[in-house]
């Protein structure tokens, strides 16, 4: 092309018309080489040269006092700094990274409207980077390829203007051939954080700038194939495929074209030859019996298309993966290869803990395997266009992809939580077209041949509008095998067409179901849900059950994936995960950057549990005599897996076996499981576990490997729960405060004046540090927080900390003790709680708490009873619903059985501290030292414990795990009930009310503390 001749300017950093001067059409990412040899073996690509490393630098905090004229060739640069690219600044030592969801950044700072910005605060990196032209470049067109800078450039070579760009994540490319020379070359590029596409940035993520991905210089063959574009088709049976190839050369040419597509083995499948003479060429092949390519069996052809020049010498040769597939609607219903389908997704930020978006790899490689190993399926690339590794990952590994242009506008038409759209771009503003579509139009070009890319979305949150239907229009023009996405059309009706499905943000169920009943025309997907931040994602088999029941709701991407969390250092020079407002950043929103299912270390937390379990393709149903296998996989055999099952008693495993299953997709089949029945004796609890496991190594997971369970649990017989040995006689002693009870090897003091059980020895060990007292108070969840349940239930809170004792009551009987206490409650002198301790005298303390609300007051956050032991007692062995924390609207993905952990684990790594660790159905917990000393809590009826280093009221209180005080006691809290932790619409209440605790009605819980 042409070199368009120009003098840049400052002034088109907020020009609507000046984001793209001098810089190349966008066009496919498809990888080239100039022999066979080189294609077949080679994953890099010879004929490109990176310039990833040091580059100097120099940081300006305004426009008007970065160097001047830096770029030109007798610029000294030697005593700049260096920084490292890729990478943002503000990462680097330079300025400081800032946290906003919804507001701009400025918000507050400076009084704006766009397109204008911060005159006062707009960060300049001056970058240079010295190089010289690799050989094989030498003599050819070099062009050099920036492939992500935020949000502004400008770019020089040896002092000569080359372009400008805008639009953060996606690549711009610029011919730098006639600016060349032999010898050293200096590379020159100025970037801006404020430009008019910041206006277009605002995603709920970190505020960062500079050359945060690769840059390289790549050259091509004489004869090259700037753009490709692969159609596969599929006839009616979805058998047969065929392959369109729509090619675009850099010049017109008179050459041929050899097609050779091979199977996953290499084995040609069809080679077709062509000529050509021009500049674009369409060639179509039958190919015939074909392997599908979906998520689930992500099976990939190659295509190598060799080019021959007009001598019939070879000058290029492109490899291209492909998968055949059709993504469609039938009757309104979204379609893979025929089958209706379910996205059980995530949206994902591309983010390191250390690199922030500047991801690696292996970062990607560490989280495709991640969501395979999880069941998720789809990826929404919230909200901008990922790394080109990422998308063939997806194509390799097998995930469904949105893929989302960068596109945001929250904050000029969200304000607090209400729409108020008086300013809201893009709008029907047909100023904004150009610069809109130039987005969609880079993401389309470059990402059009992959195979798992099944939707194209118009952005996140921008509202409605002309603007926005236009790029709509423009996706299905252009690529009218894909479905388009745009969720703002639920707030502006007026271009309801934009997307081709309806799409919400954390509808609640019931509002899902209403519009599924009332004779939908689209099919429904939640674009976000769940709301996973700190502790949540309560109540999400509400959703993933409605798939099932509708066809037309097609599931869901929770928000989000990982947390977007920077590592930080105190002033001690301990590193932790900070969030907003740790960099003194403002405005901020604070900790609203830490919502995801994977810790910004790349830990999974115990969320994941949960969405390993909701999202199985497998459901297994057992019982006693065999197990039910529903297969709602789309193209997976059982057969692919070991089927595993177990009979346990109590804990312990009675038998095992395994056998091979075959159940065709979308079928279901009962599998008898010989001999289980054999073991199922002896009266008490029991439960099948049953699992499918992976039978050999995959890319993601290794054989063995659990991909879904189902458990049964079930009583056998009747068991005297009331049984109590005689051992010895019991000694009570009524002193003028106290109430003591001895027996052999243990003693027990009850005080009046406290009002609670105050020494517990066992074989001379107290272990007693606190006494137990009833709580009504759980450390508030971030969802508690943003539905203000500090605010409107603070009253339980009081009444946790103040405790107050009414009555002692004592009887003595010939072989058990009772004592019990009374306690009025703060909120209310209607509600009536009582503890009593039943003393038998084999030692056993039998704890019931009973509780009599009222009416008028707020649900509870916990009904429990709290106290403290000696921190030495910090090894746990659970019989009990785990192994990771669970709760009551989030315990699907756990399974009854023992295990063990300490008492630091069960405080979650949730950024800022909250209530963690809970474990539900608990029968049996013992809290021991190093030696095996310590107590066993046991429960007939299962309750819930949460066994931590720290009480609910320090945890309350820290903004930091840094903050938490340091660890003096373990503390044991019981609860017959502890309300759900939520997840639901506007990051608020549990999602249904049966996860509230009622303050009205009657509750009690019981369980025994015996020594160890």
């Amino acid at each position: 092309m042409s070199i368009k001749q120009i003098t840049p300017t400052l002034e088109w950093l907020t020009d609507l018309n000046m984001y793209a001067v001098n810089r190349l059409d966008p066009h496919s990412d498809h990888r080239y080489y100039e022999t066979m040899e080189e294609a077949e073996t080679l994953g890099v690509m010879p004929l490109r040269y990176s310039l990833n490393g040091e580059w100097k630098f120099s940081y300006a905090k305004h426009p008007d006092s970065r160097p001047q004229n830096f770029y030109q060739v007798d610029y000294n640069c030697a005593g700049w700094d260096h920084i490292d690219v890729p990478g943002h600044i503000q990462l680097q030592g330079y300025g400081k990274p800032q946290y906003a969801n919804t507001m701009y950044p400025w918000d507050g700072v400076e009084e704006l409207r766009p397109p204008h910005i911060p005159l006062n605060d707009n960060v300049v990196g001056s970058y240079v980077k010295y190089f010289s032209v690799p050989d094989n470049m030498k003599n050819r067109p070099v062009m050099v390829s920036f492939q992500g800078v935020e949000s502004a450039f400008y770019v020089w070579v040896n002092g000569q203007f080359v372009g400008y760009s805008e639009d953060s994540f996606t690549p711009s490319e610029f011919d730098i051939s006639p600016y060349l020379v032999e010898g050293k070359n200096k590379l020159a590029v100025e970037v801006y954080q404020r430009s008019t596409g910041g206006w277009l940035e605002d995603q709920d993520f970190w505020r960062f700038s500079g050359i945060f991905r690769d840059v390289y210089l790549y050259t091509v063959p004489e004869i090259h194939v700037r753009d490709l574009f692969v159609h596969t088709g599929l006839d009616q049976e979805y058998s047969k495929g065929t392959l369109s190839v729509e090619l675009d050369f850099l010049s017109d040419v008179k050459a041929s074209l050899q097609l050779d597509l091979r199977d996953a083995d290499g084995e040609q499948v069809t080679l077709v030859h062509s000529a050509v003479d021009g500049r674009t060429l369409e060639v179509s092949l039958d190919v015939g019996q074909v392997q599908l390519w979906s998520a689930e069996k992500p099976y990939l052809y190659t295509l190598f298309i060799r080019v021959l020049d007009a001598s019939g010498n070879l000058v290029e040769v492109i490899l291209q993966r492909v998968g055949f597939r059709v993504f469609e609607l039938i009757d309104t219903v979204m379609c893979l290869n025929g089958k209706r389908i379910a996205f059980k997704g995530v949206n994902r930020h591309e983010f390191n803990a250390r690199r922030a978006r500047s991801v690696t790899k292996e970062d990607m490689l560490w989280d495709i395997r991640t969501l395979k190993q999880h069941n998720i399926n789809a990826v929404r690339t919230s909200h901008y266009p990922n790394q080109t590794d990422w998308y063939e990952l997806c194509d390799e590994y097998g995930i469904y992809v949105i893929d989302e242009m960068n596109l945001e506008t929250h904050g000029s038409w969200q304000k607090l939580g209400a729409v108020e759209p008086s300013w809201v771009i893009p709008g029907d503003r047909p100023e904004w077209q150009g610069i809109v579509l130039d987005r969609a139009k880079s993401m389309l070009e470059r990402d059009k041949n992959h195979p798992s890319i099944l939707i194209w979305s118009c952005g996140n949150e921008s509202h409605g509008g002309e603007v926005i239907y236009n790029v709509s229009q423009y996706f299905r023009e252009k690529d009218p095998d894909r479905l388009v996405h745009y969720e703002g059309v639920f707030h502006d009706r007026r271009f309801n067409d934009t997307s081709d499905m309806e799409s919400r943000m954390y509808a609640k169920p019931a509002d899902i179901e209403e519009y599924l009943l009332d004779d939908p025309q689209k099919p429904f997907i939640s674009c976000e849900y769940m709301h996973a931040m700190g502790n949540s994602l309560g109540g999400m088999h509400k959703y993933t059950e409605l798939e099932r029941k509708y066809p037309l709701y097609q599931g869901g991407f929770i928000w989000d994936y990982i947390d977007q969390a920077l590592f930080k250092k105190d002033r001690y020079g301990n590193e932790f995960l900070a969030y907003g407002g740790d960099f003194g950043d403002r405005p901020t929103d604070y900790n609203f950057c830490t919502d995801g299912i994977v810790y910004a270390d790349r830990k999974l937390s115990p969320k994941m549990q949960e969405v390993k379990a909701l999202y199985q393709n497998f459901r297994l149903q057992p019982e006693l005599e065999g197990v039910t296998i529903v297969n709602e996989s789309l193209f997976q055999n059982a057969n692919d897996y070991r089927l595993e099952y177990s009979v346990n008693y109590e804990g312990s495993e009675l038998y095992r076996g395994s056998m091979e299953v075959d159940v065709a997709p979308r079928s279901e089949q009962y599998v008898a499981l010989p001999y289980l029945a054999n073991f199922v004796d002896v009266a008490g609890d029991y439960y099948i576990n049953t699992s499918l496991v992976l039978k050999e190594d995959m890319a993601w997971a290794q054989e063995g490997y659990e991909i879904a369970f189902g458990q049964t649990i079930f009583q056998h017989g009747s068991v005297d729960i009331q049984q109590e040995v005689s051992t010895g006689k019991l000694k009570v002693i009524h002193g003028d405060v106290n109430i003591g009870v001895q027996g052999t090897n243990f003693s027990m003091l009850f005080s009046r004046a406290q009002g609670s059980l105050v020494s517990l020895v066992y074989s001379g060990r107290e272990m007693i540090s606190r006494p137990p007292y009833p709580e009504y108070w759980r450390a508030m969840t971030d969802n508690d927080r943003g539905c203000s349940k500090g605010f409107t239930h603070s009253g339980w809170y009081a009444a946790s900390l103040m405790p107050k004792c009414v009555n002692v009551e004592t009887t003595k009987q010939d072989d058990y003790v009772l004592v019990s206490f009374s306690y009025a409650v703060s909120i209310s002198e209607d509600v009536k709680v009582t503890v009593t301790y039943k003393v038998t005298s084999d030692g056993a303390l039998r704890v019931k708490t009973r509780y009599q609300g009222a009416a008028g007051l707020p649900s509870l956050p916990i009904f429990a009873l709290s106290f403290k032991i000696p921190m030495d007692y910090n090894h746990l062995d659970w019989y009990a619903m785990g192994p990771e924390e669970n709760y009551i609207d989030r315990v699907d993905g756990a399974k009854l059985g023992v295990f063990r952990n300490e008492v630091s684990d069960n405080v979650s790594g949730y950024v800022k501290p909250q209530e963690s660790g809970n474990r539900t159905g608990v029968r049996q917990v013992s809290i021991t030292d190093d030696l095996g000393h310590g107590i066993l809590i046991n429960a007939d009826v299962p309750v819930e414990c949460n066994i931590s280093p720290y009480t609910a009221f320090e945890l309350e209180h820290a903004a930091h795990h840094y903050e938490l005080p340091p660890v003096y006691y373990t503390v044991v809290t019981v609860a017959g009930r502890q309300m759900g932790v939520g997840g639901d619409d506007s990051w608020g209440a549990p999602v249904h009310d049966e996860y509230l605790i009622p303050s009205d009605g009657e509750m009690e819980f019981e369980f025994v503390i015996k020594g160890l």
